[in-house]
């Protein structure tokens, strides 16, 4: 176990990454059928095999700038500790409403018990009623665990524990809440709605739709993921703790899926660049965006032409990047739906995405954006430091049928501090 004590700060998207947590996709991702699938919130299942070759690209051009945790890592040492494991395990029996032997996965070794908390447990049938029940698990796999951006947020030196929209994404949020509050490598506090006696069923808030423009700028999706409930509550905290200065709030479709989260229509590649989807972001339409200014425990709400107008406002000087060009509507949409806005800044003007979006790229380079091979990079025949601004393009056939990009499958947890 490491013992290496990291105070999480994030106080912007782009600041130089120095340490991020990441899930390689596992046994839980095939745990699926068709059938369930839409239950376990994917359109499809996924070739495994294919996604972790591809996802060794992502992960081995993160360990190339920044110190790289293992999720499952994480969670098998905190289940050393007997109170944290029980305490872990009461939660999870009592919030999932599972019929087991709770005893029979305490008995487990910690490795064991951390591939079944990830993977799932097949329900023994020894009775009748668990004969006829149509699931093969009692404790399900966590299929999504792979898009870590989700069940945790860091903003600022603290960390926000997502409510899920959906009961199948639940055991994420504890684990993580369990992660951060009793592993050694990091120092913060965490803030859960859930364990709020006010908190509310109507509340949900999962981190794909939480960006952090600047250390008193918050950037918040609102649609099927994060409502406006969820919202209020950051609202709230901002209220009381002064650091949160403006949280702009965008409207998000509640169609099609890729519009699920704020980081597929709207991400940052630079201190003033940004990666937007047009007909969501800027073109006129339906969905508002919001600006609320907070000053001494005083609000004050207001409706504002679109993301970057507000944010230029405030002092970014930001320049929209169109996802899948300028050129077509359809070849916008195609891209769009396979992340092609969804990009993870490894610091000022360094960023990673996937390669099959090759129009985004396309616009990327005309921004100054130097298009560079995963491969190229992990196989050393390119020198990053040569570049000042680059892309670094990572295999995406199959992850990209997830739901997700870059930006969905990390979870920073430190930041250098960005210069504007």
């Amino acid at each position: 176990m490491t013992q290496k004590n990291i105070q999480v700060q994030v106080s912007s998207e782009v600041g130089e990454l120095e340490a991020v947590i990441v899930h390689t996709p596992g046994q839980e991702v095939e745990n699926m059928t068709p059938k369930n699938a839409e239950r376990a919130l994917y359109s499809d299942i996924l070739n495994l095999s294919v996604a972790q070759k591809e996802y060794s690209q992502f992960k081995g051009v993160l360990e190339k700038h920044a110190q790289v945790f293992e999720m499952r890592d994480l969670l098998k040492d905190i289940l050393e500790a007997d109170k944290v494991k029980k305490k872990l395990l009461d939660e999870i029996f009592q919030f999932e409403k599972i019929h087991d032997n709770i005893e029979y996965l305490l008995s487990l070794s910690t490795d064991e018990l951390t591939h079944n908390l990830i993977e799932g447990v097949i329900m023994k049938k020894d009775n009748l009623t668990r004969f006829f029940h149509k699931d093969r698990y009692s404790l399900r796999p966590l299929h999504n665990f792979f898009f870590m951006r989700d069940a945790s947020m860091s903003i600022n030196n603290e960390v926000l524990i997502g409510k899920m929209a959906s009961l199948v994404r639940d055991r994420e949020t504890r684990i993580m809440e369990a992660i951060f509050n009793h592993h050694p490598t990091f120092s913060t506090k965490t803030v859960n709605a859930a364990r709020y006696t006010k908190s509310n069923a109507e509340i949900s808030i999962e981190g794909g739709d939480v960006l952090v423009a600047r250390e008193d700028i918050l950037i918040i999706g609102t649609g099927t993921r994060t409502t406006s409930h969820g919202i209020d509550f950051i609202l709230e905290q901002a209220k009381v703790k002064g650091s949160i200065k403006h949280i702009i709030v965008q409207e998000l479709p509640s169609t099609l899926e890729s519009f699920i989260h704020l980081d597929m229509v709207f991400t940052f590649l630079d201190n003033n660049k940004c990666m937007v989807y047009e007909p969501v972001i800027l073109s006129p339409n339906k969905y508002r965006t919001v600006h609320i200014q907070i000053d001494n425990g005083k609000v004050k709400i207001d409706t504002v032409s679109n993301l970057i107008s507000i944010l230029n406002k405030l002092g970014f000087e930001i320049e929209p990047v169109f996802c899948g060009g300028q050129a077509d509507p359809w070849t916008q949409e195609r891209e769009q739906w396979h992340s092609g806005a969804n990009f993870f800044a490894l610091a000022p003007g360094k960023v990673i995405g996937y390669a099959r979006n090759v129009y985004t790229q396309e616009e990327m380079n005309k921004h100054g954006f130097e298009i560079i091979k995963a491969k190229d990079v992990l196989n050393n025949k390119i020198d990053l430091l040569q570049y000042q601004k680059y892309m670094i393009s990572i295999d995406g056939s199959e992850l990209a049928r997830g739901g997700g990009g870059a930006r969905c499958m990390s979870m920073p947890v430190r930041r250098k501090i960005a210069t504007w």
